[in-house]
């Protein structure tokens, strides 16, 4: 599931990363198992899981460019792209919108 290749580049943030996942953008609950993905670093994927709902994810959010232009994820995205961090700690049973 998560590549590592040296460098590579996160789709959402654009940052040089050693690992990224594989995130559906159409969530595999929502039916996108076969669909399209993207290739994320694990902050970017994470903090999309704990802002977006699935459903969200499926019917709003369902392209890089969408993402990148997403209101709620504006700060997040300015605030990541100084980072040097590969990691954040996955808080995903908080405040988790259904």
């Amino acid at each position: 599931m998560a590549a590592e290749k040296g460098d590579i580049q996160c789709e959402l943030c654009g940052r040089e990363v050693q690992q990224v996942s594989r995130h559906h953008l159409v969530p595999r609950e929502e039916g996108g198992r076969y669909g399209a993905t993207a290739e994320l670093c694990q902050p970017c994927h994470s903090t999309l899981h704990l802002t977006f709902t699935n459903r969200e994810l499926a019917v709003l959010y369902n392209t890089i460019p969408a993402l990148q232009q997403a209101e709620p994820l504006q700060k997040y995205l300015k605030w990541v792209k100084g980072k040097r961090l590969e990691r954040i700690s996955n808080r995903r049973g908080r405040n988790r919108k259904r």
